[in-house]
């Protein structure tokens, strides 16, 4: 049989129990408006690092859980209303590392294409250079030059857009030149290839 606890150590004991159990309630007892605080100064941050564009879903999320901790604190359910802003903050913080995740994704992808149509530019214009291109008709070449006059612009803008974080424009611009590019240089080739010979019957 286990021994009873001395008078003085059974009453600290009860009086700590008491503590707890009032510091639990004391908890539960007001809006939890730092926990709320926090969440909406993480979905400030999600904000800020891009997520209304490269992360609409989570922002919304945890956009959705503040806006059920306010709806619980109006209703005087302090315990839910906590559980809602931790969410909330949760979901606003991931939303913030998708967005940087995205965001740097969207930024490599539009470098990487801006790249690539440039180099098919320079491609380009260097088999302009060929003597053997150099022979075609002037009024031939003189298109394909302002086809690419007009492609060195468009590119030149999409580098500008590339500086502004307008990923969408620079791989819209670049898919475009590309495939113009590719058709002058399709041309050229077509226009300086031998003729066939007849085939023997």
């Amino acid at each position: 049989m286990p021994r009873a606890l001395p008078l003085p150590l059974a009453r600290l004991t009860s009086l700590v129990a008491v503590i707890v159990v009032i510091l639990l309630a004391a908890a539960c007892s007001e809006p939890p408006s730092k926990e709320m605080n926090q969440a909406q100064g993480a979905i400030d941050a999600a904000r800020a690092a891009g997520a209304e564009q490269y992360a609409p879903g989570e922002l919304k999320a945890a956009i959705d859980a503040l806006a059920q901790s306010e709806v619980a604190v109006t209703a005087r359910d302090y315990r839910l209303a906590l559980a809602h802003a931790l969410d909330s903050r949760e979901r606003a913080q991931e939303a913030a590392k998708a967005a940087v995740d995205a965001r740097a994704k969207a930024r490599g992808d539009a470098e990487r294409e801006l790249a690539e149509a440039s180099a098919l530019l320079q491609r380009v214009q260097a088999r302009l250079k060929d003597p053997a291109v150099a022979k075609l008709p002037r009024r031939a070449l003189a298109a394909h030059e302002k086809t690419l006059t007009t492609i060195e612009s468009a590119l030149q803008k999409a580098r500008a857009s590339l500086e502004v974080e307008q990923y969408d424009e620079v791989g819209q611009a670049a898919a475009a030149a590309t495939t113009s590019l590719q058709a002058v240089l399709d041309a050229l080739d077509a226009a300086i290839a031998p003729p066939r010979s007849p085939r023997r019957r």
